[in-house]
């Protein structure tokens, strides 16, 4: 320790202040929460005003996620490898085993499915194409018996990480789709039966299209993309000027069937009438003597003739 170094525990040492930034972040965090809350309009609080309207039963709110989130096979891979060497690590004589370099080939296997995923729109047509095609390929391999030659190449692509480097890939992976998740908060789209709000940033800067300038498709072509849950809502405008809207949600089944209900409906607003309490029965109109009509008195009939009739 050097003379002008403070003491360690005293208020001045490296380790306090540390402390004192880390309290001074949170502490701003606090303040700007309670300064913008009124202000901030997010995606949950629009789905619950939307849940409480009484003239809307059909509506759907989504945004987009980040491409990175069809990692998270891969993700859920590093978490499992890092345990797998962690238990290596630990000297353990049941764990011994473990070779990390097969550890490291599954995990690629898994990445290199991801990136197939993420990078190209892969149909069930391409797929069976593909599947095919690899077929022949080893076919012909078998009969040049060139079959082992070939899958001793893989054995170079072999490699050893360790536990805390595939800790730190699922972290960083966590982190970006986390912060998908937190922009699409205050960016995300709104669809009822008369419009749709296309909402942009943290405060009220939303824009509402009238039903009859836009259009919808559900996109699930990417055959492995959809193995996942995914698949993407593209919003088209009739204003030529607006580039088209796409839209990576997950459980596209259900959005799907969500958005179909809420184009199919068009809300109308009725005017609430009030009723009008039945008021008290007006009493008949008195009528006295004199106003009473007089009967009408018959004609009087003569009497037939007394004497005998003369007969002719």
């Amino acid at each position: 320790m050097t003379a002008n170094a403070a003491p360690q525990g005293s208020w001045g040492s490296n380790g306090m202040i540390a402390l004192y930034i880390a309290l001074g972040v949170v502490l701003a965090g606090v303040v700007a929460w309670l300064l913008l809350r009124r202000t901030l309009r997010t995606r949950l609080g629009v789905q619950k005003n939307l849940r409480l309207d009484p003239d809307l039963n059909d509506w759907l709110v989504v945004f987009g996620w980040t491409p990175k989130v069809l990692y998270v096979p891969t993700l859920l891979a590093a978490v499992l490898a890092a345990l797998a060497m962690f238990l290596h690590e630990s000297g353990w004589s049941i764990f011994a085993g473990i070779n990390p370099k097969t550890v490291g080939g599954l995990w690629f296997a898994v990445f290199f499915f991801n990136y197939l995923i993420e990078e190209y729109d892969i149909s069930i047509r391409v797929l069976l194409l593909g599947m095919v095609g690899i077929g022949f390929l080893l076919l012909w391999l078998h009969l040049i018996g060139g079959v082992l030659p070939f899958l001793r190449l893989f054995r170079h692509l072999a490699f050893s990480i360790s536990g805390t480097g595939y800790l730190l890939i699922a972290l960083i992976g966590a982190l970006t789709i986390g912060l998908s998740w937190l922009r699409g908060l205050f960016h995300y789209v709104a669809f009822t039966p008369n419009y749709i709000n296309l909402q942009a940033g943290p405060a009220e800067a939303g824009e509402q299209i009238g039903r009859e300038d836009f259009s919808t498709r559900v996109d699930t072509s990417d055959f492995l993309e959809r193995l996942l849950g995914f698949g993407r809502i593209c919003v088209t405008f009739k204003e030529k000027a607006r580039p088209p809207l796409g839209l990576l949600v997950w459980r596209v089944d259900k959005k799907a069937e969500m958005l179909e209900k809420v184009r199919a409906k068009y809300a109308i607003d009725y005017p609430q009438h009030t009723a009008t309490p039945p008021g008290p029965r007006a009493k008949p109109e008195e009528r006295g003597p004199s106003d009473e009509p007089a009967p009408i008195s018959a004609a009087p009939v003569p009497p037939p003739p007394s004497g005998p009739m003369e007969a002719r």
